[in-house]
């Protein structure tokens, strides 16, 4: 008669929430150091007053980061960009609401919003975009008292939730490389007015 053994303990499988966390949250990662962007992130900067006024009448040059500006507009590049290109369009003077732009002022936007579609399709071959504006501090405006819209370039497989969550994103060019780029098609489409 054979001998029953007696059999190991059955281990269970990892359940799916550990393995997806396995997946998501990997046991190695590469890290990226930006020490400087900690104090936007924690917004640890002394209040100086709006950030977008206190460019509106600045030299437009890469220190400005402003692109363009019209009678009733401004296209600055994003300081801390999702992704390279990203652009924000804003009105030149100072307003938190919506509500609040004249027609005037909302068409010009719009219009802006377009070429500057346009200029980075043209310029950096993007596959899509990311546009939207975020009203006030609770539904995400880093600076909530002006109104800016984001064009976000977009291309396949730039990137995933990480970089909204962690806050960090690899660029492969530098904000003044793209500046470079981007300023002459701003210069010949600018809106005289």
């Amino acid at each position: 008669m054979k001998k029953k053994t007696r059999s190991k303990p059955r281990t269970t499988k990892k359940s799916w929430a550990t393995g997806l966390a396995a997946q998501v949250w990997p046991q190695e990662r590469d890290f990226l150091e930006r020490p400087e962007r900690y104090r936007y992130v924690r917004k640890l900067f002394p209040d100086v007053g709006c950030v977008f006024c206190a460019v509106e009448p600045a030299v437009m040059d890469y220190k400005s980061l402003v692109l363009v500006r019209d009678a009733h507009c401004m296209v600055v590049m994003n300081k801390y960009p999702y992704n390279t290109g990203h652009l924000l369009i804003m009105p030149r003077k100072h307003l938190g609401q919506l509500c609040d732009l004249d027609d005037m002022v909302n068409g010009a936007l719009a219009a802006w919003m377009k070429r500057c579609v346009t200029i980075l399709k043209q310029e950096m071959n993007c596959d899509g975009f990311n546009l939207g504006l975020n009203q006030g501090r609770v539904a995400g405006a880093g600076i909530p008292d002006h109104l800016h819209w984001h064009v976000v370039p977009r291309w396949a497989g730039d990137t995933n939730f990480f970089p909204l969550i962690a806050e960090t994103k690899v660029l492969p060019e530098s904000l003044e490389q793209t500046y470079s780029r981007l300023k002459p098609h701003f210069a010949a489409t600018a809106v005289k007015g």
